[in-house]
């Protein structure tokens, strides 16, 4: 997923979904992120999303559950950290790549494990501490909202879902060029999810930008939204 990302500077160029789009069937979500990923050897940087690291870091370690993993920077990460974490997308090229990056990382098999699988149907074996969804948003059509919700009744108390999300398009890139259900505002993010408020606290919800480097080699920045909600009981 373009996790979902993930580790990535950005979201895949709509355009490249028109074809899709305007035929008679919308493209299903297996196809469209098997096909992205084949396209390149690598989509993503490699490299954990800043924003994770910054909120993730300040957390203490337990098992942690990656939602939309792409090519796995975000797990290897927190598994460096020390969280035993499932990395799960639902592109089996993401995940042979993951697996490589944590092989090629040295990372302990014993805290890392990645899975290609539905995203709507995985379950874990025991409640987690953490979710994370990175740049969690897709181009076709992927129920974002139902499966963080559900992702975050698998926390246990204490257990913080995670969720960092373009929140507009970079810079450079005029509105009208991404469609606007892309992006994600902290508070329509709270909103949607629609969480217990008796249960649940929300502990960050903020805007945050990003200084880039823009296609043309030119300065830029990127807006992001994050929501760290924890679970109270």
């Amino acid at each position: 997923m373009t996790s979902h990302h993930h580790p990535a500077s950005a979201a895949p160029d709509a355009s490249s979904t028109d074809a899709a789009a305007t035929a008679e069937q919308p493209q299903a979500p297996t196809e469209f992120w098997e096909e992205l990923y084949t396209a390149k050897p690598t989509v993503w940087s490699g490299r954990v999303n800043a924003n994770l690291a910054s909120v993730a870091g300040t957390l203490t370690p337990g098992r942690a559950l990656d939602l939309g993993c792409g090519e796995g920077g975000d797990a290897i990460w927190l598994a460096q950290q020390g969280w035993r974490v499932t990395g799960i997308d639902i592109s089996t090229v993401a995940i042979e790549r993951a697996r490589a990056a944590a092989r090629a990382a040295r990372v302990d098999g014993s805290l890392v494990d990645f899975v290609a699988g539905d995203l709507e149907t995985w379950r874990p074996a025991e409640p987690l501490d953490l979710v994370t969804a990175s740049f969690f948003q897709s181009p076709v059509h992927l129920p974002r909202t139902q499966i963080l919700r559900e992702a975050a009744r698998m926390l246990a108390p204490g257990g913080h879902l995670l969720t960092v999300a373009h929140a507009g398009p970079p810079s450079w890139v005029e509105n009208s060029e991404h469609p606007a259900h892309l992006f994600v505002h902290p508070e329509r993010e709270i909103d949607e999810l629609a969480l217990p408020a008796d249960e649940w606290e929300t502990v960050i919800a903020e805007l945050r930008t990003r200084e880039v480097t823009s296609p043309d080699g030119a300065p830029g920045t990127l807006e992001d939204s994050v929501v760290l909600l924890r679970r109270l009981r």
